[in-house]
């Protein structure tokens, strides 16, 4: 096998697990909201993982650097984790498709959303970048890769959240996988 063939191997696993995790957040967030307000989510969700993975993607070589980095993440994503236990998890007893939510609580849910792009975009896109390596085509597919597969991953958990809460549960323990993998990343450098 080239070089190559591996890296593009390494890119798309890299994606299937860490844009699932997007999808697992943008769909938990939009799962308790009525269908037309969970699409505005799901599409701003989107549209953000989209902006800041081209962002961080070219800030890479310096990101990379940067310890620390994964542990302030980590430890944002911990505080996601917080947040839609009680959002998603803690209130689902209460919820309703007819209910309509009132403004503060979809911006709430937008912030929640964006402040995991941020952490989740920022791990793909070093994730991709390191196995990359001085691929350049190969980082962009990556880049695409992730961002197609999240679209299409957010509205289905999004719909199966709804249907069934346990998977609620499945997603909140692979956030908190990610964001204590993440910490303890950047312990170790620092012990």
């Amino acid at each position: 096998m080239t070089e190559q063939v591996v890296i593009f191997f390494q890119i798309v696993f890299i994606d299937l697990v860490l844009a699932g995790d997007n999808a697992i957040i943008i769909g938990m967030v939009a799962s308790k909201f009525p269908i037309d307000q969970r699409k505005k989510i799901i599409f701003w969700g989107i549209g953000a993982a989209i902006i800041l993975r081209i962002i961080f993607t070219l800030l890479t070589a310096y990101l990379l650097q940067i310890t620390g980095l994964r542990l302030v993440g980590g430890i944002l994503l911990l505080y996601i984790c917080y947040k839609l236990y009680v959002d998603v998890i803690k209130n689902s007893s209460n919820d309703n498709e007819n209910i309509k939510v009132d403004n503060s609580s979809f911006t709430k849910a937008i912030t929640t959303v964006i402040l995991a792009d941020i952490t989740m975009s920022l791990d793909n896109v070093l994730g991709v970048a390191g196995a990359a390596r001085d691929h350049y085509i190969l980082l962009v597919f990556g880049l695409v890769l992730s961002i197609i597969l999240m679209a299409t991953a957010a509205t289905l958990i999004s719909k199966w959240i709804k249907k069934y809460r346990w998977i609620g549960w499945i997603g909140l323990l692979a956030i908190l996988f990610v964001a204590i993998e993440l910490i303890y990343t950047d312990l170790k450098l620092f012990l």
